[in-house]
């Protein structure tokens, strides 16, 4: 039997959260605070369209409900960190609308020295077993912010991620792309040579370049593509070169990709001095609604409006996602979506 990622905007059950705990991510109290605001700004602004469920850690129950209110479901498990895109499961379904969990195995995104993954890289078994579905153990270390779908056959990648010696040395392109079809459903792989720079080291805690921080699907045949306007940002010329290759590009069913350029917010440093890699691609699309990243930026209403030309039967909901990407991530990076099945 054949199963495939459905796209993001395709109908939810639920979406499933981490809750932040005490960790190298969060490293005084302070800045935990900051991040559990967050956290629960996301995930009351999902629970407006859809059911959620947060994995809280042993003795976090009530800070979560604190902050979550009454309305969002809460499960206890040994976590790392709070990533659910990329510790979850990410959910597959087939022609039958039979619902099954694509483990990937988790490494603390290249084993990097910051991170922990002792309990985080068995949180996707333990959601799939929540949602009550079968298992699809992948040997390929993956994360669920490392790929996006159109859930019509076309798979975005990064060569930096799924290529990468950190994640899987040995694995050819080829070896890739046969296991990410195979477990996605998907027929053609676009790959993007690499991630925002302050996604790497030594810019803090990135990725190795996931995708869903600079390109996604909106629609079959329309990609989101972050671009800096500011010159002086090595991302400048990246995200020229993304979008002049995206546009280059067809998807699995032949069409040419339409790409459409959201600015990045004004801000191009960070307060230590690095660059910032404030990104509106990073947004989570739920049952009606786009929550998108807000920066307290002039940018911002600027790329509400092109989400809300491109979803106009969904509500725009502008988070402050400052404090998550202190942290290394965005909306995206905290949420993953259960699709909903027949």
């Amino acid at each position: 039997m054949t199963f495939r990622m459905p796209a993001e905007w395709a109908p939810h059950e639920r979406t499933w959260m981490a809750w932040p705990g005490p960790n190298t991510t969060f490293s005084c109290a302070e800045e935990l605070a900051e991040a559990r605001e967050a956290w629960a700004s996301v995930a009351r602004a999902v629970r407006r369209f859809e059911p959620v469920t947060v994995v809280h850690g042993p003795g976090q129950a009530d800070s979560a409900r604190a902050l979550l209110g009454p309305d969002i479901e809460l499960v206890e498990r040994d976590l790392d960190d709070a990533w659910m895109r990329d510790i979850g499961p990410t959910f597959v379904v087939d022609a039958g609308g039979q619902l099954a969990a694509v483990d990937w195995v988790f490494n603390g995104w290249g084993a990097q020295e910051w991170a922990n993954w002792e309990h985080d890289s068995k949180i996707a078994s333990y959601v799939a077993d929540l949602a009550g579905v079968p298992v699809h153990s992948s040997p390929l270390v993956n994360e669920g912010g490392g790929i996006h779908v159109d859930g019509e056959g076309t798979v975005l990648l990064t060569e930096t991620v799924q290529l990468g010696p950190e994640r899987n040395p040995g694995w050819s392109r080829e070896q890739v792309e046969a296991e990410i079809h195979a477990k996605l459903g998907t027929t053609k792989a676009i790959w993007l040579k690499r991630g925002l720079t302050a996604d790497y080291p030594p810019h803090g805690y990135g990725t190795l370049g996931h995708v869903d921080i600079v390109a996604a699907f909106a629609a079959p045949g329309v990609v989101v593509a972050h671009t800096q306007p500011d010159p002086s940002h090595p991302d400048h010329e990246l995200c020229r070169e993304n979008v002049e290759f995206l546009r280059a590009q067809t998807d699995a069913k032949g069409r040419r990709i339409e790409v459409v350029e959201i600015p990045a917010p004004t801000k191009i440093r960070e307060e230590d001095g690095g660059w910032a890699d404030y990104s509106y691609i990073n947004h989570y699309l739920c049952n009606g609604g786009v929550v998108l990243c807000a920066f307290d930026d002039p940018r911002d209403e600027h790329a509400a409006g092109i989400f809300r030309r491109l979803f106009p039967d969904r509500t725009v909901t502008l988070v402050d996602a400052r404090a998550i990407f202190a942290g290394g991530g965005g909306i995206h990076c905290i949420t993953q979506q259960q699709p909903r099945t027949a």
